[in-house]
């Protein structure tokens, strides 16, 4: 076994060797492009699987009839799955935030690129696979860490283990996965220590991220919050802000662990409009996937004042900047009145998306008209 292993490493070395002195190398280094090629790619496979799966299960709940039978309209045909793939692809591709982000070069598309490899692995069930990707993804930035939780909730249902606190083979996968995650974590931070000489590696990321010192205007929620704080109430604030992305991933695990992915898509969601230093590539990434529940557009409330607001937003951000820095007409308040406004409506759409999903998961088990003891019609009222 050690020795096809040792063969097949000094294969991939020599490979490596000679294209790193060839000249295309100096080629790849400058196609950021190809990172969100990678992703589009890694999210299509994604979510084919994912489909497949969702077919099974429901013909499955149909050939045992665990459906009421006026809920049939809600089940999702294979003729309506087709294209999702391809939707989710060019979603991705054709955005507006993705190309932004590629045409100004940002580290924004490698992150994409991991957590989309992160997204196909895990759907494809290799655990080693997911845990090293999520891994690579916290390596950069430390809010991917939320996103253990789907992985490990999606892993265990496919290897069929119950999540029950009781069992034990509920915290024997738990700390395998933990054990592959940390330890594949614990190797690079070591790699980066061997590089450096350093531990300086360690602050200047994470330490970064977490205390933010920059307040650089980004269209986060941060900067101007900060810059307006008295330094005494900081550390207070600070903990208060970056609690959120964390802290929705326990109430929200209790609620979704029956469907992970979806669990993933708010978590990725919520990282993008609560992290410090937000990018419009992060939210592209969580958009791409809204075609996979597409479904669920007969229940959703607010879709269309939403859009409008994002594309409202999204035409005056560089208008205010303008305004602002160049032209001097306007001040930091014009900018950061837009950039709260653009996350309170990410907030809204995603909270309308959960809205439906669990409405659409209340359907399928009571059924699609619902009815009071006496008879008539009752009303859904989701608390």
């Amino acid at each position: 076994m050690a020795a096809p292993l040792t063969l097949l490493l000094v294969v991939a070395v020599t490979i490596r060797a000679a294209l790193y002195r060839s000249s295309l190398a100096e080629v790849i280094a400058e196609r950021v492009e190809l990172a969100d090629v990678i992703s589009a790619i890694a999210l299509y496979l994604a979510v084919k699987e994912y489909n497949k799966q969702v077919s099974r299960k429901q013909k499955f709940a149909l050939e045992a009839d665990r459906y009421p039978q006026d809920c049939l309209e809600l089940i999702r045909s294979p003729k309506e799955m087709l294209y999702i793939p391809l939707k989710v692809a060019m979603f991705y591709l054709l955005n507006p935030f993705t190309i932004l982000s590629c045409v100004a070069k940002s580290t924004c598309g490698l992150n994409n690129a991991v957590i989309s490899l992160f997204i196909l692995t895990t759907i494809k069930g290799n655990a080693l696979l997911s845990a090293v990707f999520l891994c690579l993804a916290t390596y950069q930035s430390i809010y991917p860490l939320t996103l253990c939780a789907p992985a490990m909730l999606y892993l265990m249902q496919r290897q069929y283990i119950p999540v029950n606190y009781r069992r034990v083979s509920f915290w024997w996968f738990v700390v395998q996965y933990l054990f592959m995650y940390l330890g594949s974590l614990f190797v690079l931070i070591c790699l980066s220590f061997f590089l450096l000489g350093s531990w300086d590696y360690l602050p200047s990321v994470y330490g970064f991220i977490l205390s933010v010192p920059d307040l650089t205007p980004n269209i986060g929620l941060f900067w101007y919050f900060f810059a307006e704080m008295f330094e005494h109430f900081r550390l207070f604030f600070l903990c208060v802000f970056q609690i959120n992305v964390f802290f929705y991933t326990v109430p929200l695990s209790i609620k979704l662990k029956d469907h992970p992915v979806f669990l993933m898509f708010m978590q990725l969601a919520v990282i993008s409009i609560f992290k410090s230093y937000p990018t419009v590539g992060d939210i592209a990434l969580y958009m791409a996937l809204l075609p996979v529940w597409s479904h669920l557009h007969r229940f959703l409330r607010n879709i269309f004042l939403v859009s409008c607001v994002l594309l409202a937003c999204s035409v005056l951000f560089p208008v205010l900047w303008h305004l602002w820095i160049y032209a001097g007409s306007a001040n930091s308040n014009f900018y950061y009145a837009i950039t709260l406004l653009f996350n309170v409506a990410q907030i809204l759409l995603v909270s309308d998306y959960f809205y439906a999903f669990l409405r659409r998961e209340h359907h399928l088990v009571h059924g699609l008209y619902l009815k009071k003891k006496d008879g008539s019609e009752a009303t859904l009222v989701l608390k």
